[in-house]
C-alpha cells in the first residue's frame, strides 16, 4: 500500500507564496501520477495539478501560470509552489495518486472526478491579510 502526506500549509497574505509537500512511502512503484487537488468550504474537490511517472505535468486553468508542480523521486517527494496567492485558494489541499495517469490527468484538464487509489489527510491554506 501507499501512504501520502502533506505539509507546508498555513496561513498567507495575498501576494504570497507557499511550497506544499506531499511525501510518499510504501509501494510506490504501483503508482504512476500524483495530483494536487483542493477542496474550498462548500465546493467541490477540485483538480489543479498532477505529474505523472514520465514527467509531464499538467495544471487546470485557474491555477496555470501561477502553481508549479515538480517532484524529487529520491525523496518520494511532489512538491507544489503556489504563487501570488488570492483570498481564493483558501481550501484544504490534497494530494492523491494513481496507477492510472489518465485518470488524474482527465481530472485536472476537463473536471472529470475520479475514485483515485490513494488519498493524504490534507492541509489548509489560508490566504488572509
Amino acid at each position: 500500500q501507499v501512504q501520502l502526506a502533506e505539509s507546508g500549509g498555513g496561513l498567507v497574505q495575498p501576494g504570497g507564496s507557499l511550497r506544499l509537500s506531499c511525501v510518499a512511502s510504501g509501494n510506490i512503484l504501483t503508482i504512476n501520477a500524483i495530483g494536487w487537488f483542493r477542496q474550498a468550504p462548500g465546493k467541490e474537490r477540485e483538480a489543479i495539478s498532477c505529474i505523472s511517472s514520465d514527467g509531464s505535468s499538467y495544471y487546470s486553468d485557474s491555477v496555470k501560470g501561477r502553481f508549479i508542480i515538480s517532484s524529487n523521486n529520491a525523496e518520494r517527494t511532489v512538491y507544489l509552489q503556489i504563487n501570488s496567492l488570492k483570498p481564493e485558494d483558501t481550501a484544504v489541499y490534497y494530494c492523491g495518486a494513481d496507477s492510472l495517469r489518465s485518470q488524474v490527468r482527465r481530472w485536472v484538464l476537463f473536471g472529470h472526478h475520479a475514485d483515485l487509489e490513494v488519498w493524504g489527510q490534507g492541509i489548509m491554506v489560508t490566504v488572509s491579510s
